[in-house]
């Protein structure tokens, strides 16, 4: 598949988003059938599905099965960006998001074959300390213990080159890390996100691992305002 048929859900996600906008859509507003949008914007039933997901996820619609899809927040989304992001002449979060999907699904997957009963047990011990800093409202605390997550994850793996582009862009990847936390009635979603990669690590379960991992990376830029498709293999 070439890269302009595995952008078409990102081109549906800013068509919808300009329709919103430019035809006034308010809040409660019910847009087209979805047949109707997909043959308005020219793009695939899948991809409008795809598309619609991620802005259900960012809270711009609500889809009801049976009724339709609604908006519920019509704002412009951020193209990447985030506030107080301090790293914008280097990446911006959408890249580094992009480059965490890519690399740290691909990790996960190997280290379900590699990792230790010691690592496995570091990274419980890790998933429960979470749990307790997310109760008790410490988010900083929460941010670096996901970042020792993903570190021990990519070390794991045993790809040194992997783990050395995430020793050279720390301070990058654990900011990124911070920015999910922005919405705290959201941030036991990282908990639960985690949990589920350990169980499929536990399992040694490849597959599972690396998909559970890009679940995971895409949650966290969607609860950071930030949609991104990911291409499909084909």
């Amino acid at each position: 598949m070439n890269s302009i048929s595995r952008a078409v859900p990102e081109v549906a996600l800013q068509a919808i988003r300009k329709l919103i906008t430019e035809q006034g859509f308010g809040a409660g507003a019910a847009l087209p059938s979805q047949r109707d949008l997909a043959l308005q914007l020219g793009v695939s039933r899948a991809s409008l599905r795809e598309a619609l997901s991620s802005l259900s996820a960012l809270g711009v619609v609500s889809i009801q099965p049976g009724k339709g899809v609604f908006v519920q927040s019509p704002v412009e989304l951020p193209r990447g960006e985030a506030p107080g992001w301090p790293f914008a002449e280097q990446a911006s979060p959408l890249d580094i998001f992009q480059l965490r999907y890519a690399l740290e699904g691909f990790a996960a997957g190997l280290a379900a074959t590699t990792l230790s009963t010691f690592d496995l047990d570091a990274l419980e011990d890790n998933v429960a300390a979470m749990r307790e800093q997310l109760r008790g409202g410490d988010f900083e605390a929460a941010a670096k213990l996901d970042f020792e997550f993903h570190r021990r994850i990519l070390l794991a793996s045993g790809n040194q080159a992997m783990l050395s582009i995430l020793t050279a862009s720390a301070e990058i990847f654990l900011e990124s890390q911070k920015l999910p936390f922005i919405r705290a009635e959201r941030a036991m979603e990282t908990w639960q996100e985690h949990r589920k990669i350990l169980r499929a690590l536990a399992r040694r379960a490849s597959a599972a691992a690396q998909k559970a991992m890009q679940e995971h990376v895409r949650n966290a830029a969607l609860r950071t305002g930030i949609a991104f498709i990911a291409p499909v293999a084909g």
